[in-house]
């Protein structure tokens, strides 16, 4: 693979070769790409990057077949150990701009929607498939898998560990508490924890700082 061929030359000189490389090998490659070493993709010809993109190490994604499309909006921001795998060849996976993506969060399925301005905090899992099981005469792994897609509407921030689970979708404007499982669609504005995640609070509300306090509590800092 030649992202990996030139992914081990060091500081700017490696910097330069790479981005020359990578406007000929990417379906779109916008301005100021940033990319440590160590990063992986696949079917390079149908991922699309915004302007001034970043990929910090050992980031690995992978697009599936010629029908399929992973798209990363502008000022995007990859944190170390980012997973970002489709599972067919017929799937869209789409990062809006201004979004982070912190460290060591796998997306994986075959439908993922996530809007602008997005924070999504560390070794969150957001999954958009799901293992059929109903045959109890035929193991698991023998069986198809079902998708359904997630998506996440701009400006959401989801605390460190979140799990979002297939065919669920997250409002705008939305907080999800660090370790909540989203099983269910979020309204948009809400704040929702706990496992289910439940909404217990929307932020147009005028209450006091006192619940704000509370809820923060709850939430890891996004950038962990």
């Amino acid at each position: 693979m030649l992202v990996a061929l030139v992914g081990w030359i060091p500081l700017k000189p490696g910097r330069v070769v790479r981005r020359l490389l990578y406007r000929t090998i990417f379906a779109q490659l916008g301005a100021g790409m940033d990319m440590e070493p160590g990063a992986e993709f696949n079917w390079t010809s149908n991922i699309e990057i915004g302007n001034r993109v970043k990929f910090h190490r050992d980031v690995r994604i992978r697009c599936k077949g010629e029908n399929s499309k992973i798209r990363l909006g502008d000022w995007v921001h990859i944190d170390r150990g980012v997973d970002i795998k489709m599972h067919q060849s017929n799937g869209e996976i789409e990062i809006g701009s201004h979004c982070y993506i912190g460290p060591y969060t796998c997306l994986s399925g075959n439908t993922i929607k996530i809007g602008n301005d997005c924070l999504i905090a560390s070794h969150t899992g957001i999954y958009a498939n799901n293992h059929v099981f109903a045959d109890a005469t035929r193991k698991i792994r023998e069986q198809s898998n079902s998708y359904k897609g997630i998506v996440i509407e701009d400006d959401c921030w989801l605390g460190s560990g979140v799990r979002v689970l297939d065919g669920v979708k997250i409002g705008q404007g939305s907080v999800i508490g660090a370790g909540a499982v989203v099983t269910k669609d979020i309204p948009p504005y809400s704040i929702a924890v706990g496992v289910p995640a439940k909404v217990i609070a929307k932020r147009e509300s005028h209450e006091k700082h006192s619940l704000e306090t509370e809820v923060l509590q709850m939430i890891s800092a996004t950038r962990t």
